[in-house]
């Protein structure tokens, strides 16, 4: 019995150990976004939930944060988010995110999610579901499908 106890000991905090290591690992996400702008709030709560900490920043336009982060014209949605050099534009999932951030693929600066399609975190409302895409860009705009949801 002892032998068990000291097993779910040592697992116990072996688990607490990777978990911290896990949560610290994850970057601080800096969301800009419109006071009034209810789905962005949502987005970052998804960007919590996935790990990451998120400082939201309430700004009365955007449109400067989209033009420092490069964002390529037609690619626009509500929010715009750094992580470190990396410029975040729209609903984009946490996941693909994490590729990102994983695979650092050159000359990539970034994710879109142009629009606001419904079913992409922050806009998952009821059932309603729409296919979308996110998007990379580089410095020079070129796009590429990153993800299909």
């Amino acid at each position: 019995m002892q032998k068990l106890k000291t097993l779910f000991l040592g697992t116990t905090v072996l688990m607490s150990s990777m978990l911290a290591q896990a949560e610290a690992s994850f970057p601080t996400v800096d969301v800009y976004k419109i006071p009034a702008c209810g789905c962005c709030t949502d987005w970052a709560k998804h960007m919590e939930e996935h790990g990451f900490k998120v400082r939201l920043h309430d700004v009365p336009s955007t449109a400067m944060f989209r033009a420092k982060g490069g964002i390529p014209t037609g690619m626009e949605s509500c929010h715009t988010a750094f992580i470190g050099d990396y410029a975040f534009e729209g609903h984009i999932p946490a996941e693909d995110i994490i590729r990102l951030l994983t695979e650092k693929p050159e000359g990539v600066n970034g994710l879109t999610v142009p629009g606001m399609p419904m079913g992409s975190p922050g806009m998952d409302y009821g059932n309603s579901k729409e296919p979308y895409q996110v998007v990379s860009f580089t410095e020079d705009g070129k796009l590429s499908v990153f993800a299909t949801h």
